[in-house]
């Protein structure tokens, strides 16, 4: 925990390979001292298809899970962190976005509760 999911266009991983991205993704969380190094999950989508408002602009979006406790302001901070690193890293890609959704405590469970 946390889990970050990284949609994009096919096009931002020919900018930028798709290790590089994660890597700005998991530097920009951890240097806002919510989570860990261990605790940090990155993950990459590349779509070839897609309609962007009609268009085939270039996108990337940042779905960002979280177990429940951080309050708004962390959540907002943590999102524009990791959005300005990743405009900094392509200034070229029009749109970069991110939302952040919680894990509730009571229905969460992975293999290591066992």
């Amino acid at each position: 925990m946390p889990n970050f999911i990284i949609d994009c266009s096919e096009n931002v991983t020919r900018l930028k390979t798709t290790a590089e991205i994660m890597q700005e993704v998991f530097e920009a969380a951890l240097s806002t001292n919510l989570f860990t190094a261990p605790e940090i999950k990155v993950r990459i989508h590349a779509f070839s298809d897609y309609n962007n408002g009609n268009t085939q602009d270039d996108f990337i979006h940042v779905f960002g899970y979280i177990m429940e406790g951080r309050n708004a302001e962390q959540k907002g901070n943590l999102s524009k962190v990791i959005v300005t690193k990743l405009k900094d890293l392509l200034p070229q890609v029009p749109s970069i976005s991110m939302n952040i959704q919680d894990f509730e405590k009571e229905s969460y469970f992975n293999s290591k509760s066992i």
